[in-house]
């Protein structure tokens, strides 16, 4: 019999490949590849941290299939593209957003749990990548995550810090900073690439020299070289075959051993070029309150400008013959003034590097970079001395002496009898020291100018940036700041978006104006309640992870009043302190006061030189001491401050706040990015007229919002009038009450001394305006009070608030920079069906490097 079949009979099989499959089937067997082949362990023997790295592994693997595909369509189309440049980027943990943007969640839950083990002990084994100390870091990973998603050619520029923001202790109430190894296990996520290694060079002198054309050029001769060494790590969009890169770079020295000093026995010596090289990418912002401070600070921001630049230009070059078209092909976003010295650095490399005359070079510069700022600070608007950047940077001094002259020669020419605007507007400060306005320079050279909330950017035109905006006004964009639903909705919040998607189907993932629809069922009773159960049980879970790593036993059933955020004395913790002690004292008046039970929550870093901020802190667990203690409270109130807030402790708190606190000083928040993921989540906001909160409360409604507190114009009056915060103090009873008993050691043991700073800081100069604030805070939070007795009508607001939300994705702010300011366009990416006949390395068209 003959059995043989022709090709026509042949059944061709589908074969999915281990490294790209995504059936449950070839998930646990990939699984299990990686565990033995990666880590070299088997199930007896494998820890917890062993099979998190394979998983890890195991995804990474489905992101690079797609990440080489997005990279070479790039570079097959040439399209525009961004490159996001940031001091900061505050990713998170990375397993966790793959599978939600993979869509492989339940599938790989599913393999996990059928190899014994439970993913979310898994996903807990992850450190926390602390690349960024806030809301600043947080909005670039939000951006970059938007960009992937909305199918933007894109690349975010930054540094790998080795320990990155600093581990935060609570020690006897006070803030202890130690080392974030979050390296310790390696990283799973990243893939170096030393063959896109650069020079970094500091110091030394310039030299002046006629070229071949017989054209007067300068050269930096350097006194010492860095090695830059990039390394990649992939950013994968939501339901899109797109996965962009983040690329940090780290610190090495150009020689790493000097053998001769070893062998003279100087060994010290024989690895200190190492060790100083590397010092810039140890540390998230050093402390800069020293020269050398101050002096490793600048240096890292040039090391990553100057190391990105490069690798910039190095990729245009390889598609183009030159740089005469390098703004139409990449834009370049400054994530506020740590990467100003940008301006500088591309002039030089146009200038001195290559060829360019300074009309041309200006040209390509100030048409590549657009500026964002994110402060309206003074002291945050970065100023670095003349005489540091003589012996760092002396050859990007000289250019910006000339940016200067150049540009107040045109200034000279707008306002010929102006003396003062010229002084205004000049990047050189003359006074008290003479220094250099980064900010200044960044708007200069930058063809676009955006604040990040639209009070921030009517501030930024009236007030801090008011003659650039003169001058140029077609330059200022506002550009409303924004977070991913993806994280902090899908990720963060699984039972409420289950619940949504229930109700209005899968669109709102990508298109949160879907989540309007969500207010058709504001009246459903049903769906009110499963509501209310879905944020309890986040309460719980909240309070469980308090005990857990606090001690403190906290209701769910109380009010959960969560200020979350770094620490500064412009975002007023220490307002909501004084509401605390307020709430307490009714009690110790009133025993039997029948009060709301709220539980106050706390967290956030203080920067390591920022003695009152830290002073802040210490307060909050004092006063938790007493008020968690005392029997008369009898649990209606607690206090908790939560150590070492970070991405990963956020996705607990947002879904599980009742209200949440945006209380800084009307005028001085440039956006906040907080107070949109507690609103995604259906917290109530109670705040003042400042940053976005102006443009949450439109969107959610003033019936959903609680405001108080002066506005930035009665700030600004109150103050010219001459503002005397004592006044408040004597007038007001219960707040002198309060007072008197933080300056009489009532929460310090009978030690007047330790909160006198804070006290004097009060009563003489008030500079945020908390003692004028204080009683509209207290009538206000009174009213919250009330209002949350009426169960139904605060589930009813929680509603509203989420489902008013849409404006606050980072998808619709990415798209208005694409659209306004990048000039950019999607890129589709297309994936080739897995063929095993293909899956073979055929070398016949390039040639090799190396």
């Amino acid at each position: 019999m003959n059995t043989t079949l022709s090709p026509d009979e042949y059944i061709k099989i589908k074969v999915e490949n281990d490294r790209t499959g995504t059936s449950v089937e070839t998930l646990k067997r990939a699984f299990a590849d990686h565990l033995f082949f990666l880590q070299g362990k088997y199930e007896s023997i494998a820890t917890l941290e062993d099979y998190y790295i394979a998983l890890g592994y195991m995804i990474r693997d489905r992101l690079l299939y797609r990440w080489i595909e997005t990279q070479k369509t790039y570079k097959d189309k040439g399209m525009k593209k961004v490159c996001y440049l940031s001091a900061e980027f505050l990713m998170g943990r990375h397993l966790g957003n793959s599978l939600i943007n993979l869509d492989l969640y339940e599938e790989v839950r599913q393999a996990v749990e059928e190899s014994g083990l439970d993913l979310g002990e898994l996903l807990e084994q992850e450190h926390d990548p602390g690349l960024g100390n806030g809301g600043l870091g947080r909005l670039a990973a939000c951006f970059l995550d938007s960009l992937a998603t909305l199918e933007i050619p894109a690349i975010g520029y930054g540094i790998r810090y080795e320990f990155g923001i600093f581990h935060q202790l609570i020690r006897d109430g006070w803030q202890v900073e130690i080392p974030d190894k979050w390296l310790r296990l390696g990283n799973v996520w990243e893939i170096p690439r030393y063959e896109d290694t650069v020079e970094i060079k500091y110091g030394g002198r310039t030299e002046t020299y006629h070229d071949d054309k017989g054209r007067l050029r300068t050269s930096w001769v350097s006194d010492r070289t860095v090695k830059a060494v990039p390394y990649d790590t992939p950013v994968p969009g939501y339901q899109t075959n797109t996965v962009n890169t983040l690329r940090l770079w780290k610190a090495e020295a150009s020689d790493d051993f000097d053998f001769d000093a070893f062998n003279a026995g100087q060994y010290d010596h024989a690895v200190s070029e190492k060790m100083s090289s590397e010092t810039i990418s140890k540390v998230l912002y050093p402390n800069d309150n020293t020269p050398q401070g101050k002096e490793l600070r600048l240096a890292q921001q040039y090391f990553f400008v100057a190391a990105s630049l490069q690798d910039i230009m190095r990729k245009h070059l390889l598609h183009n013959e030159n740089l005469d078209n390098l703004h139409e092909k990449v834009a370049v976003q400054l994530n506020d003034t740590h990467p100003a010295v940008a301006v500088a650095e591309l002039m030089r490399l146009l200038l001195d590097r290559h060829g360019y005359d300074w009309e041309q070079a200006w040209s390509i510069t100030s048409n590549t970079f657009a500026y964002t700022n994110h402060t309206l600070l003074p002291e945050a608007l970065e100023r670095w001395s003349v005489s540091l950047f003589e012996s760092l940077l002396p050859r990007h001094l000289e250019i910006i002496y000339e940016i200067n002259f150049r540009f107040l020669e045109d200034v000279k020419t707008w306002y010929p009898n102006d003396e003062d605007i010229v002084n205004r507007l000049s990047i050189i400060e003359e006074y008290p020291e003479k220094s250099i306005r980064m900010a200044h320079l960044a708007c200069v050279g930058s063809h676009a100018i955006n604040g990040v909330a639209a009070l921030h950017t009517q501030l930024l035109k009236e007030e801090t940036l008011r003659d650039f905006a003169h001058i140029s006004p077609n330059k200022f964009f506002n550009k409303t700041n924004g977070v991913t639903p993806r994280r902090w909705i899908l990720l963060a919040n699984p039972k409420l978006s289950e619940l949504i998607t229930e109700k209005i189907g899968e669109a709102w993932f990508k298109d949160l104006d879907q989540i309007r629809k969500l207010e058709q069922f504001v009246e459903d009773p049903h769906f009110r309640q499963k509501w209310w159960e879905i944020k309890l049980g986040n309460k719980q879970q909240l309070a469980e992870h308090i005990w857990k790593r606090h001690g403190i036993e906290v209701d769910p059933l109380s009010m959960f009043d969560i200020q979350v955020k770094r620490l500064h004395e412009y975002k007023r913790q220490l307002l909501a302190v004084l509401h605390i002690i307020t709430l307490y004292n009714r009690l110790k008046h009133n025993p039997s006061l029948d009060i709301v039970p709220r539980t106050f929550i706390f967290g956030g870093k203080a920067a390591p030189g920022y003695f009152m901020a830290k002073l802040i802190i210490k307060l909050i667990n004092a006063v938790a001491e007493i008020v968690n203690k005392d029997p008369n409270v009898r649990g209606r109130l607690k206090v908790v401050f939560l150590g070492n807030f970070n991405v990963s402790l956020g996705q607990k708190v947002y879904p599980a706040a009742d209200l949440s606190e945006q209380i800084s000083t009307a005028g001085k928040e440039a956006s906040g990015t907080g107070n949109m993921k507690f609103s995604m989540n259906g917290a109530l906001t109670i705040g003042t007229l400042d940053g976005a909160n102006i443009e949450i409360r439109e969107e959610a409604g003033a019936e959903n919002f609680f405001l108080f507190g002066l506005t930035a114009q009665e700030v600004k009056a109150l103050k010219n009038h001459g503002y005397n915060p004592y006044d408040y103090y004597l007038r007001n009873v219960a707040l002198k009450e309060v007072i008197d008993q933080i300056a009489h050691g009532y929460f310090s043991h009978g030690n007047t001394e330790l909160f006198k700073p804070l006290v004097d800081s009060l009563l003489y100069d008030d500079q945020y305006m908390l003692l004028a604030d204080y009683q509209a805070y207290i009538d206000c939070q009174d009213q919250v009070s009330h209002v949350y007795q009426d169960r139904e009508k605060w589930i009813k607001m929680s509603i509203l608030n989420s489902a008013r939300m849409a404006k606050f994705s980072s998808d619709r702010t990415i798209k208005e920079y694409c659209d306004e300011i990048w000039k950019v366009h999607p890129v589709k990416i297309e994936l080739e069906e897995y063929d095993p006949d293909d899956a073979v390395i055929k070398v016949n068209k390039f040639p090799l490097k190396g």
